[in-house]
């Protein structure tokens, strides 16, 4: 018997044993089995080309689970390593993050006292290989699996900087990075503190209470606290309880679990009395604000313990468990959903690419808080108060698409070994910017110009030539964008401000400089200090 012809029949074996199992199930299940194997039969045995068992079967699996929600996923063996996620805050690696720029893996940030930072590698470096093998076109999981390890092993890089045109080869060790899920606290003004949270790894309900306990030590009269939790992916749901823990008395419902398996299902209770229980609370938000951060600002909004403030959140709330399917391959798949005490699920039900698309309020659900006040299900945790996102702008979009503002930052820091401190920094070289943006022909298209573009293609195909009109139509667009750039100049300016202390004061550095002039801060800490209103929002 061949090899191809053992492969098969083994497959047949399997499938059948898959069949019996379902059999008592349902009729659907067996009946699809059965196809689903002879046409993987038919396709290994006859087809013209030479297949690869794996790959195939990767392939059908992977168009299987996608057609389910973006969480959940099959992980061959060769992707469990990349995929690991850490929810002690430690790993072992260099300590920085990559994304694929330009068709290369780029370092966008570089944690403190890291392997990443002793090397001297910054964000903007490009990584042209890994170990001698080109990098080019590697995906950030990839790179992940490669330079990820045991502490003390070796990794050789080749690095081009940005702007040059030489790579330079260096040996870093591995080592165990350890990253802080609270990188700032401290007073917006003799009243108002302030405490930054990006994501809920091991310890965050922790660093959270001793953060507001400094804040006290050093403002007995504290008459309110920001909790930042913009742009916090999420993490573990024992540090959400947690975090709400300090806050509400016990034998609060936090949040549920409930899915298919009803035995599986669980109550998550707050289970000490609060350190402040009467503390005035806003919680900023915004669209990348997810899961664990969703469940904390929705717990608070609908026990009307905290006044929610920014945009509309992500809107994750399920649950995944990874379950071992053999061979090493893991199975990421979402098993249940989560409630929070008004009963609603803030899980996003429309996705497209892979993100959720905004859901019209008059088509989601209804619910009340505890004091009666109309919250509504999926879609994210709407905040009480809504902000602008001044981010969402054309220009602002296309200049981080672009990734034009680290890539300034990494130009213009270069041969810089230190910065003044961040209190006293202030970017004040606007042309240089501009300048940039023309030498490394920056543009983006709009909506409008897009459908100018449309409408003269469809006018060339029925012979109409508008192209006099579109030329003024042009025109005023050109000098419209070219008035956004000094519009938008006070945000680009303090964004490029962030990138740049980055560099030097790291994570701490960019969330002090962020609070001088964040005019959703502000509008927090006005809140915080106009009681009557404050009382009123959650009336």
């Amino acid at each position: 018997m061949t090899k191809k012809s053992k492969y098969l029949t083994s497959l047949s074996v399997l499938l059948l044993g898959f069949t019996t199992f379902f059999e008592g199930d349902t009729f659907e299940i067996s009946k699809n089995l059965e196809i689903f194997a002879n046409v993987y039969k038919e396709l290994h045995t006859s087809y013209v080309d030479e297949l690869e068992p794996g790959t195939m079967m990767k392939t059908a699996i992977n168009a299987m689970v996608s057609s389910l929600d973006p969480y959940t996923n099959y992980y061959s063996s060769s992707q469990i390593e990349s995929q690991q996620v850490h929810t002690e805050g430690r790993y072992s690696g260099l300590g920085a993050q990559f994304e694929l720029i330009d068709g290369y893996p780029t370092i966008t940030n570089v944690h403190e006292n890291s392997p990443a930072q002793e090397a001297g590698l910054r964000p903007g470096d490009q990584i042209r290989s890994i170990n001698g093998k080109d990098a080019a076109g590697r995906s950030v999981e990839e790179v992940k699996a490669i330079v990820e390890g045991f502490p003390g092993t070796k990794l050789t890089l080749e690095v081009r900087p940005f702007g040059e045109s030489q790579s330079k080869k260096m040996e870093i060790t591995r080592g165990e990075i350890q990253i802080s899920n609270v990188p700032y606290y401290g007073m917006l003004d003799d009243k108002i503190g302030y405490i930054s949270l990006t994501i809920f790894t091991a310890g965050a309900a922790g660093n959270i209470d001793y953060a507001l306990r400094q804040l006290r030590k050093e403002q007995p009269n504290l008459e309110g606290v920001v909790l930042d939790l913009r742009y916090n992916p999420g993490g573990l749901l024992q540090e959400a309880v947690g975090i709400c823990d300090l806050f509400l008395p016990p034998g609060e419902q936090v949040v549920a679990m409930r899915g298919k398996v009803r035995d599986r299902d669980r109550i998550f209770k707050t289970r000490r009395p609060a350190s402040e229980p009467d503390l005035p609370i806003v919680v900023l938000v915004n669209r990348k604000s997810a899961s664990a951060s969703e469940i904390v600002s929705g717990s608070l909004q609908d026990l009307d313990r905290a006044v929610i403030m920014g945009q509309r959140s992500f809107g994750k709330g399920l649950v995944q468990n990874v379950r071992d399917v053999g061979y090493n391959a893991r199975l990421k798949l979402t098993t249940a959903k989560y409630y929070i005490p008004s009963g609603r699920c803030i899980q996003a039900v429309r996705y497209e690419n892979g993100q959720p698309v905004d859901i019209p309020d008059e088509e989601r659900a209804v619910f009340y808080t505890r004091n009666g006040r109309k919250v509504l299900d999926g879609g994210g945790v709407t905040p009480d108060v809504r902000l602008p996102d001044l981010t969402e702008t054309p220009l602002l979009k296309a200049l981080e698409e672009q990734y034009m503002l680290m890539k300034f930052a990494a130009a213009y820091t270069k041969g810089l070994d230190s910065l003044p401190p961040v209190s006293e920094y202030h970017f004040n070289d606007w042309p240089a910017f501009e300048r940039f943006l023309q030498e490394q022909n920056f543009s983006y298209e709009t909506r409008a110009e897009k459908e100018i573009r449309q409408a003269v293609e469809a006018a060339e195909e029925e012979g109409f030539d508008i192209s006099g009109e579109v030329s003024a139509l042009r025109q005023k667009i050109e000098r419209a964008k070219a008035q956004a750039l000094e519009d938008e100049k006070p945000l680009i300016t303090r964004l490029i401000e962030q990138e740049i202390v980055k560099r030097f004061y790291f994570e701490p550095g960019k969330t002090e400089i962020a609070l001088r002039d964040d005019p959703e801060i502000k509008a927090a800490r006005e809140l915080l200090a106009d009681k009557d209103r404050y009382q009123a929002l959650l009336q």
